[in-house]
């Protein structure tokens, strides 16, 4: 596999530092470009990047939330929410509101992993 990176990107990968950096690189990246739905909750409105409510009709939702206990089950836009302690690690930064009418986005939450996502509304 370093063999075959080496010569796509033109560097000759013989020494075992290089394909260490390569492949430190390759897993940095890749948790980069990574968005899981790890959620941390914050106190403070003017910290998040989502400010949600929280109804009790699932067809007033925008989004479905399955809250799991493992963060590897947490993928992009699934809904599958993991919620962290660490503030570093958190994708989205959230505020529970109690107004409907200041909420960025309306969530519901599910005891099914099946159902949840953003709704078609």
């Amino acid at each position: 596999m370093f063999r075959f990176i080496g010569t796509i990107i033109g560097v000759n990968l013989k020494t075992h530092a290089m394909k260490t950096i390569l492949f430190a690189a390759i897993m940095l990246l890749a948790f980069v470009w990574t968005k899981a739905q790890v959620v941390y909750v914050t106190d403070w409105k003017s910290e998040a990047d989502k400010i949600v409510y929280v109804t009790d009709w699932k067809s007033e939702a925008d989004m479905i939330v399955y809250v799991t206990d493992w963060k590897s089950e947490a993928t992009e836009d699934s809904g599958i929410w993991y919620f962290s302690d660490w503030k570093s690690e958190a994708h989205w930064k959230i505020y529970f509101t109690t107004w409907k009418s200041e909420a960025d986005l309306i969530i519901y939450y599910s005891d099914w992993k099946s159902e949840a996502g953003y709704t078609d509304e």
